[in-house]
């Protein structure tokens, strides 16, 4: 028995429909489910397609901030300039501070009288450490332009507090070096090339002086007794207020009025030092019979108290409580480098002596 088949327009029709029907239908299904342009889609046959919103949700990640490379900076630099008024004029414009700069005077106490011995067409040269090297080869977030600039100034104020690691004083045939260390043991002083410590625990000179005005004597005139005596210090002649500063440390003993001396100020060191200081104007603020000094410390002003004959100050340096010549007595120094230290030391000698 034949299949019926429908030939008439009607049965056409219904088919034609019917076909377009699920045509539509299978679209829609598709364009529900594929993914939609831009979306991660998994190639692994076990993994289960996203969720719409875990396919359309794509982040951007942000741009990285430009990172500008300077060029490399040295680790150390060198400044030097020729004497032409004073020490402390010339460190200045080197850019070393007030504080700095008196550092540097001690350290070099043992060798000069920085406010004495330098003349006219001396030179001072300064090596400095580049702390900061390697911080200044990148900025980020800033031009190189601004980035050095803002460098630039940071490093500017630092300096005046940053001490010098290596000094040269030229004076015509002389040169005077120091070099700064910092012990294992974390404290920091300067010495000479051999190891030997630059500073004296004694400083020679107690004030910036004018001159000279009556030396150490066993015996001499006495201007204003007009009797032979000895002379037990030296008479350093300077203007009335010039501060005065203690020598090396100690405990004040005294502090007050004695006949002769006028204002004085006694003080013991260790071992077996002492000084004294008179004719004094007036004392350092809260001085006092037991007052701990540090060496360098102001403890009072030039004067022309008690028997003086022009303002000036007499300093004394008693050693076992005889009176010794505060110019030629034989100072204490701090122990030399050594062992490791020295080893150390000598390496950065040999490094920063080229530079000097």
């Amino acid at each position: 028995m034949s299949k019926f088949v429908s030939t008439t327009p009607q049965g056409v029709a219904g088919k034609a429909m019917l076909v377009a029907a699920l045509s539509t239908a299978c679209t829609a299904w598709l364009s529900h489910q594929l993914p939609r342009p831009g979306a991660e889609i998994s190639l692994h046959a076990s993994d289960e397609i996203p969720d719409r919103a875990a396919r359309e949700s794509v982040t951007t990640p942000a741009a990285a901030a430009p990172v500008f490379v300077g060029p490399p900076v040295p680790a150390f630099r060198v400044a030097s300039a020729e004497v032409t008024q004073n020490f402390a004029a010339t460190a200045d414009q080197l850019g070393v501070g007030a504080a700095v700069a008196a550092r540097l005077a001690r350290a070099l106490s043992g060798q000069l009288d920085v406010e004495h011995d330098l003349k006219p067409g001396s030179e001072m040269r300064l090596v400095f450490r580049n702390g900061a090297a390697s911080a200044a080869r990148a900025f980020t977030g800033a031009a190189p332009a601004a980035g050095l600039a803002a460098q630039g100034a940071a490093a500017g104020s630092a300096a005046q507090d940053e001490p010098p690691v290596a000094v040269r004083i030229s004076t015509g045939q002389d040169a005077h070096d120091v070099f700064l260390y910092r012990k294992l043991d974390g404290k920091a002083f300067y010495y000479s090339a051999d190891g030997q410590p630059a500073s004296p625990t004694f400083l020679r000179y107690p004030v910036d002086y004018t001159r000279i005005s009556s030396d150490f004597a066993p015996e001499r005139l006495d201007p204003v007794t007009h009797r032979w005596a000895p002379h037990e210090g030296v008479d350093f002649a300077a203007p009335v207020g010039t501060p005065v500063h203690a020598t090396a440390q100690g405990t004040v003993t005294f502090v007050g009025w004695q006949t002769g001396y006028g204002r004085v100020i006694q003080i013991k060191n260790f071992g077996d030092f002492s000084t004294t200081f008179a004719h004094l104007s007036r004392f350092a603020k809260a001085l006092r019979v037991g007052s701990e000094i540090r060496q360098g410390q102001v403890i009072g002003y030039v004067g022309r108290t008690g028997w003086a004959t022009g303002p000036h100050l007499h300093y004394e340096v008693h050693v076992d409580n005889v009176p010794q010549d505060p110019l030629t007595v034989d100072l204490p120094t701090r122990t030399a480098l050594n062992g490791e230290d020295m080893a150390h030391f000598a390496q950065q000698v040999q490094k920063l002596t080229p530079m000097l």
